[in-house]
């Protein structure tokens, strides 16, 4: 039960206001009435106008300079984003760039500036990595970004993985819900060619077209007081239903190094 406690999320955050307090100018705009440390959810949110926060990109996508120096095999898969749901990028970075970025990796783990987390997982690596950092950063690419999403994108986390997490099939927009909704891109770059052997992302093909599905959608709301009470696998189980349903048909991603996919 203390786990499903909101005081107990408040009595966390209270510690990590150096890393918090950056959301109270947010709150005010958007005349939340909210500290530093007060837990949220997407239900704070019904019914303010999301324009309040938005920032209209109205550069296309073909005007970018990314797009422009892409051959005609990925300007392709560019163009089809809204139909597909995803973009792949052949051949993004080289072989040798990717060479590096191992080499950066592998030698941030053997000095133990980075470690692995319960599920093998390195998370916000480009924080000590200038080589990631600089990738996550190009300029070219977040301006490609920005005009996929209408706004202005930012780099925020970077995950390394070791080997495929085996996870079931989900939308990151549950662990990193955006308001307005939709503000969220997926950016995976093959560190290693990638085949059906070892670990390949999965996708459905369509299933951009889902709703945007929160807590309050497979009934985890919770209250004032407390967190909902299901688990993160009756999650994984509305999305199966709901796959199901319109039949969306699984495919894998197979790459070679220093391929990219948005999504």
């Amino acid at each position: 039960m203390i786990r499903r406690l909101k005081a107990a999320f408040a009595f966390y955050n209270f510690f990590q206001k150096k890393a918090l307090q950056h959301n109270v100018p947010l709150y005010k705009k958007l005349g939340l009435n909210k500290s530093y440390f007060s837990p949220i959810s997407s239900k704070d949110f019904e019914g303010i106008d999301p324009s309040v926060l938005q920032k209209n990109n109205n550069k296309s996508v073909e005007e970018t300079t990314f797009f422009k120096i892409l051959n005609k095999e990925n300007q392709a898969s560019v163009k089809a984003f809204d139909e597909n749901g995803y973009i792949i990028i052949r051949k993004h970075l080289t072989s040798d760039i990717v060479d590096e970025v191992n080499a950066e990796i592998e030698s941030l783990l053997l000095n133990k500036t980075i470690t692995f987390n319960e599920v093998d997982k390195i998370m916000f690596a480009f924080h000590h990595a200038a080589l990631l950092q600089n990738i996550g950063q190009d300029k070219y690419l977040l301006e490609f970004l920005s005009a996929l999403l209408k706004g202005n994108a930012k780099l925020f986390q970077s995950i390394n993985f070791m080997k495929g997490s085996q996870q079931k099939t989900h939308s990151d927009s549950i662990h990193m819900t955006t308001f307005p909704l939709g503000g969220l891109l997926g950016v995976w770059i093959a560190l290693e060619d990638i085949d059906e052997e070892n670990g390949p992302l999965h996708y459905y093909p369509g299933s951009h077209q889902l709703p945007y599905y929160l807590n309050k959608d497979y009934d985890n709301e919770g209250s004032y007081f407390l967190t909902g009470n299901k688990t993160y696998k009756a999650y994984e189980a509305m999305i199966a239903q709901e796959i199901k349903q319109r039949q969306l048909q699984k495919r894998t991603f197979t790459a070679k190094k220093g391929d990219l996919l948005i999504w």
